[in-house]
């Protein structure tokens, strides 16, 4: 008997914080809520998130979460914000590095560690999905990856991303060039 590869399947790959909440923003930089009393979703992500899962998109949360690593920021906090996005959200699944700059590993954005694993996981189509964030990190890594990207545009003072594939303010914007893009039958 045969076996056959499963198909490949399309996925929209979400940052976290600033992409489906709201980040906290200290010195012009993001940070993550405290705590899930904190937790305040992005305006329109909960429509957002059901109109790609209607048009067949895996929703894949991907994040880095270095607070981990630093001791600033407890498992069970992050895992709490977590388990409630993806609750909230409808998310087919959740990856998190819990790793800082300094340990080099492969799973921190601006590597594609996490989308590859996801990837693996889902039997993703990695060409035919998108990776939305809000930071220079995530741009990089979905290109690494080789996915589309869309960054969402936020007023944090750091290093600005490049080579996004669209730039937007908004998550609905996102959407419909997610959706319009991947109508079945476009050639483009």
């Amino acid at each position: 008997m045969t076996e056959f590869a499963p198909e490949q399947r399309r996925a929209v790959f979400l940052d976290r914080d600033g992409v489906l909440n709201e980040p906290v923003v200290v010195d012009g930089r993001p940070v993550p809520p405290d705590s899930l009393t904190d937790l305040v979703l992005t305006p329109g992500v909960e429509e957002a998130c059901e109109e790609l899962r209607s048009a067949g998109f895996l929703l894949i949360l991907v994040t880095n979460q270095p607070d981990l690593a630093r001791g600033t920021r407890d498992r069970a906090t992050v895992d709490a914000i977590n388990d409630e996005l993806r609750r909230r959200l409808d998310l087919d699944d959740v990856l998190v590095c819990p790793h800082d700059d300094a340990d080099r590993c492969m799973c921190r954005k601006p590597r594609p560690g996490l989308i590859h694993a996801a990837a693996r996981r889902w039997h993703v189509d990695l060409p035919a999905s998108v990776m939305v964030g809000d930071r220079w990190r995530d741009i990089e890594a979905g290109r690494g990856a080789g996915c589309r990207t869309i960054l969402l545009e936020r007023p944090y003072a750091e290093r600005p991303a490049t080579g996004a594939d669209l730039v937007t303010g908004t998550l609905r914007e996102a959407v419909i060039w997610i959706v319009g893009d991947s109508s079945p039958g476009d050639d483009g």
